[in-house]
């Protein structure tokens, strides 16, 4: 039978540690065989053995380090010394240069009430993680992943410490953070919040606050999922350049992971995907997007950097020049920019566009308006229909397929239910072929209708909210724009 490893009342420190064995046994032979242990493979084994995540974290120390599990947990503890005497600074009397006294101001608020979101856990977590990056701008932090991440796991520890939680359940789960942050850290190849502040401290925060509500490991790594998600490929450098705007990051994070946790916990939500997966999705994701997501925030944010006029004046004045007089720039084209969409939206008073199935605007509104209109330039009985799609439309043909199906064979609108449900018996009732191809180029979404009269196709650009930029179509471009008008859907110009 399989026994979690827990420290029952009255049990012994001694007996606790003997129930680590069974684990350091398994661990020991991935060791031999001189494998280290993923994420991914940590979870598995702590689902088969009946055990916390965090446990087979310790036991992996353990053995490793030829530690008891007191010694590993006693470690990690005081591997936090430093950074929690910066997050004191930060909430006592420091004043940093990006955040200013936000970790008094807050902390004043929460003695007298809520400071973030009422709930008295996760307040103390956001409120001692920005104290935290206060202190780091005072007296410096050590590092994980980065400083900002590291902001992120003291602050959590300083709350879970305020509990009445046992050192040995804190250092645990202080070990399951630590331990998520380092593989965060060695997937941070390049400036990125999404491997650090953003993306480390809101999956090691959704990890932890999942085991601590007595979460499976499955759970946790669900919990874990959840919280990458919507950090991946966010960037970094401008925001610790600019005041305020890494607030929100490293904040975000404990909020991100409170939620992901709950969402794991306390529902049925699926989540499929594997948590090395998810990890060595945004590790890819974050070495290619980064360099050209961070040239265009540095663009737009130049005019709002923190400037020290001792290290300008090392600057040659014709470089500096050139920096003012293209930060001078950046307001006006941006208002130009904006500008565009407030000439282009929707009215206030009609502000949504036509309901869609399929849960997609942007993978099913606008390939089955395209459908849709290649609905109404052909003749004739249909023959064939071949679709051509872009790589993310293609790895979405499950639900967009239906979709730009029923708008070409049917001309049923995005929101007709009955139609996208059974579309695909009604083209093999009527023995319609379809085809369906993958193409490289971004964006795209192509149809070609053959019929008994007169065919028809539609290449078009894929702009989300069920709009869609023609490109090309016959009989001709004019009769589709035509028809797009006749049907209600909003073309892009760009």
């Amino acid at each position: 039978m399989k026994r979690k490893i827990e420290k029952l009342p009255g049990e012994s420190a001694m007996n606790a540690e003997l129930l680590y064995q069974p684990l350091i046994a398994e661990i020991g032979k991935n060791a031999r065989a001189g494998k280290k242990l993923t994420l991914g493979e940590m979870v598995d084994l702590a689902e088969r053995l009946g055990v916390r995540l965090s446990d087979v974290v310790i036991a992996e120390a353990m053995e490793r380090h030829h530690m008891t599990a007191g010694e590993v947990i006693n470690a990690v503890l005081e591997a936090f010394k430093f950074n929690l005497l910066a997050l004191e600074i930060g909430l006592t009397r420091g004043n940093s240069f990006l955040l200013g006294t936000i970790g008094r101001e807050l902390e004043e608020k929460r003695r007298h009430g809520s400071a973030v979101i009422g709930d008295r856990f996760i307040d103390k977590a956001v409120v001692y993680t920005l104290a935290t990056e206060v202190g780091n701008h005072e007296v410096g932090l050590q590092p994980c992943a980065g400083t900002g991440d590291s902001c992120v796991y003291t602050g959590l520890l300083k709350a879970l410490l305020e509990t009445r939680r046992s050192r040995r359940e804190i250092g645990r789960l202080a070990a399951l953070i630590i331990k998520i942050g380092t593989f965060f850290k060695e997937g941070k190849k390049t400036t990125g919040c999404n491997m650090e502040g953003f993306g480390a401290g809101a999956a090691c925060t959704a990890a932890a606050l999942a085991e601590m509500g007595k979460g499976s490991p499955r759970q946790v790594a669900k919990a874990i999922v959840l919280a990458i998600s919507p950090t991946i490929g966010v960037p970094c450098t401008p925001r610790v350049i600019v005041s305020g705007l890494c607030a929100t990051h490293i904040g975000g994070a404990i909020l991100i992971g409170n939620l992901a946790a709950n969402l794991a916990l306390k529902t049925s939500i699926a989540v499929p995907i594997d948590v090395d997966v998810m990890l060595a999705m945004a590790a890819a994701v974050h070495a290619q997007a980064a360099p050209v997501i961070t040239e265009i925030n540095l663009d737009y944010m130049r005019p709002y950097f923190k400037k020290e006029p001792i290290v300008d004046s090392f600057i040659v004045p014709d470089i500096l020049g050139q920096e003012q007089e293209m930060a001078g720039r950046i307001l006006e084209r941006a208002r130009e920019e904006v500008r565009r969409f407030a000439e282009s939206a929707n009215p206030l008073i009609s502000p949504f566009g036509e309901a869609v199935v399929g849960g997609s605007s942007i993978a099913v509104g606008s390939p089955t308006n395209m459908g849709r209109i290649a609905h109404e330039l052909f003749q004739g009985d249909i023959r064939k229909v071949t679709i051509e799609l872009t790589t993310d439309l293609f790895a979405r043909r499950a639900i967009n397929v239906p979709g730009i199906l029923m708008g070409a064979v049917l001309g049923a609108s995005t929101k007709d239910i009955k139609a996208y449900h059974g579309i695909l018996k009604e083209i093999t009732r009527r023995g319609i072929v379809v085809e369906i191809k993958q193409v490289e180029v971004p964006e795209v979404q192509r149809i070609s209708i053959e019929a008994t009269g007169r065919s028809a196709f539609v290449d078009a650009l894929n702009r989300g909210g069920g709009r869609l930029k023609l490109l090309d179509a016959r009989p001709s471009l004019a009769e589709a724009r035509a028809a797009a008008t006749r049907l209600g859907i909003k073309l892009a110009e760009e």
